[in-house]
């Protein structure tokens, strides 16, 4: 379909140079490899129509902040936006009526930096002279500014727009603190009166709705972080807990209800194996068994039109696939009908018009980072409403595919494996990027940049969701406990052999580089197998555990039991950290930190340096002051991917950068 994008003539505009991707480097004598399609900056990420479908409002990633605009979709130009302070960015946005906006905002500290909500809610309204502060500190400049962790400020978010309440959104708030509390109140946009609804009766909490809009469900957490799930029969009724984690030994999430407001959805987890959605009767607390894959958990929840209602579940693992509770019903249909329009690919209605006429959707795969759409339910036709990254033809991308394997435990691995466009059925030189993380976050099926790099460079590249990666389940992610260093690192080691049984590795080519945990991963790698890697790369890394628990075990009485659960206890942490393990290292090794980043301080990588210089090891560095967790400015993004090409070139033999 043909994808149109609107000039961005205002203010916050971003100059695009257009450039060609070169073919992957074994194809052509190995050439260097244009970095400009993966520093550059796109024109828009997420996008969502107002109620009339007069207008889309966008997110736009700026270097340094991601801002948001209202565009006029018959002018087709922009006609409002809202910019924040360095290093925010919209957390989410809502359109509550034809003309006005809510935005919640968050920081981010760098490339590898998740967002952080800030709590802070300001209101945009079309024609209107300057965004406004619904929620949030009183200095406030800008949509956002930055909190530390000794702010004790109230915050906000939002859970519902309120159709039945024009002008109105329902809000969760909260006091920061070791244990927050939480409450449910409703805000008007123009009086910024503001009525409690419920208080929470646990803290930490979450709320979920019926369709009618009434407040039904808190899931939240203790000190020791145990999930609790309380419910209510209606408006006035009290609260009553229908699940305590510590007790029970599942965790139950509320999704929604049905409309008979007696039926739930709640996604619960299994003694072992994937989440399980199940139909509970609130009267009985009977439970009945809906949609359960054999492999992985509801990578989201699919919701009707009234966004309250959950109608089915969306599933990734060797691809995108969606499941409902009713295949009859009007928003599965539809669903079905769009997956024919995108065979192989993901299919998410991002917003509709209150009509539920015309709907944006978003379709994405492996090798296409995702195309903007306008469907019409009435006429179905699907106009085309902007390309993300257009620059790459998805014809030209690497495939990636599922792999599987058994670790020498016996426990089942998961991972994807990308080889270059057009590659030979033979072994080839392999990068191992393990992910971040790592409790709870998993590499899945999608258009991942710096893996389009490497294929690009003439690398397979394997991703391996080793035991405590999220998707898989409660047990799995359990597995991973206190096993920094040990069965987490074991898998990494058992897929990297894999790949070397299955041919698709050359076992005298073979590199790990990761960041953050990966970064760390990287390191214990070649400290723990000497022998199966020819090198290690190092980025934005945490490499002293004793220091890491110290810093989160600091900050509040929950960190400081998750740092014993997840990490172990302090004095068992120096054996597992790659700072004391220099002397096992006879690889070459990269390091790249920036030094202001408060997750993996550069401390961590400058101590690593000292040790691995101290044990003979050759060490190549790029330390950046001004960057955070991951670098973020496009000339820093393009000296680490000049180097990380050059590091990868010298020792596994693939392209370099110009």
């Amino acid at each position: 379909m043909q994808a149109w994008t609107w000039a961005l003539a205002w203010r916050l505009a971003m100059a695009i140079v257009a450039v060609a991707v070169v073919s992957p480097a074994w194809a052509q004598g190995q050439p260097q490899i244009d970095l400009t399609p993966y520093v550059r900056r796109d024109h828009y990420e997420t996008i969502k129509i107002s109620p009339d479908g007069k207008h889309l409002a966008a997110t736009v990633p700026l270097e340094d902040r991601t801002v948001l605009v209202v565009l006029d979709r018959a002018e087709k130009k922009i006609v409002a936006g809202g910019m924040g302070v360095v290093n925010s960015a919209v957390w989410d946005f809502w359109w509550v009526d034809d003309t006005r906006i809510v935005i919640s905002m968050a920081q981010s500290f760098g490339s590898e930096d998740p967002l952080y909500a800030t709590g802070e809610l300001h209101a945009l309204e079309i024609g209107g002279s300057r965004v406004k502060r619904l929620f949030g500190r009183k200095d406030d400049i800008g949509l956002v500014q930055h909190y530390g962790a000794g702010d004790a400020v109230e915050l906000a978010t939002v859970i519902d727009t309120l159709p039945e309440e024009p002008g109105a959104v329902m809000i969760a708030t909260w006091i920061p603190g070791a244990t927050p509390k939480t409450q449910v109140e409703t805000l008007n946009l123009r009086s910024g009166r503001r009525n409690v609804v419920i208080s929470a009766p646990v803290r930490r909490a979450g709320f979920t709705l019926d369709p009618a809009g009434a407040v039904r469900f808190a899931d939240g957490l203790d000190e020791r972080n145990y999930r609790k799930l309380h419910y209510r029969e209606g408006a006035d009724a009290p609260w009553r807990l229908v699940n305590d984690s510590a007790e029970s030994g599942f965790i139950a999430e509320a999704l929604g209800m049905a409309a008979d407001g007696v039926t739930a959805y709640v996604q619960v987890s299994q003694p072992q194996g994937p989440d399980q959605i199940e139909a509970w009767d609130m009267r009985t607390l009977a439970r009945k068994p809906l949609l359960r894959d054999p492999v992985v958990d509801p990578e989201s929840i699919l919701f009707d039109v009234d966004g309250r209602t959950p109608v089915g579940a969306r599933y990734m693992d060797d691809g995108i696939r969606m499941r409902f509770f009713d295949e009859g019903a009007a928003m599965a249909r539809r669903y079905r009908s769009l997956e024919k329009g995108f065979p192989g690919s993901g299919v998410e209605i991002t917003s509709t018009t209150h009509d539920g006429r015309l709907m944006v959707v978003r379709a994405w795969s492996d090798r296409e980072p995702g195309e903007y759409l306008l469907f019409d339910t009435e006429a179905k036709t699907a106009n085309g409403v902007f390309v993300r990254m257009a620059w790459f033809a998805p014809e030209t991308m690497a495939p990636t595919r599922k792999i599987g394997l058994e670790a020498r435990d016996g426990v089942a691995l998961h991972g994807y494996l990308t080889r270059p466009q057009g590659a030979q059925d033979e072994p080839l030189p392999m990068v191992v990027v393990p992910h971040g993380g790592p409790y709870g976050i998993h590499d899945a099926w999608d258009f991942d940049l710096e893996t389009q790099l490497l294929a690009a460079a003439g690398y397979a590249v394997l991703r391996v969701n080793y035991r405590g990666s999220g998707n898989y389940g409660r047990a799995y992610r359990a597995l991973g406990a206190q096993e920094w260093g040990g069965t987490m690192q074991d898998d990494l080691t058992d897929a990297t052999r894999w790949a070397i049984e299955q041919r698709v590795a050359d076992p005298a080519r073979i590199c790990i580089a990761g960041a953050s945990y990966g970064g760390y991963a990287a390191l214990m790698g070649v400290a723990k197998e000497p022998g199966l890697y020819r090198c290690a790369v190092g980025y934005v890394g945490v490499y002293d555990l004793p220091a890491m628990h110290a810093d989160r075990a600091r900050s509040a009485a929950w960190m400081r039991h998750w740092a014993n659960d997840w990490l172990g206890a302090r004095d068992t942490l120096a054996e597992r950290s790659p700072v004391n393990l220099a002397d096992r290292i006879k690889v070459p090794v990269f390091l790249a930190a920036g030094g202001a980043d408060d997750i993996a301080p550069i401390t961590h990588s400058r101590r690593m340096q000292r040790a691995l210089e101290d044990a003979g090891v050759p060490v190549q560095t790029l330390y950046i002051d001004s960057e955070g967790h991951g670098f973020r400015k496009e000339e820093h993004r393009r000296r680490y991917y000049a180097q990380l090409l050059a590091f990868l070139a010298e020792h596994l033999g693939g392209a370099t950068a110009r």
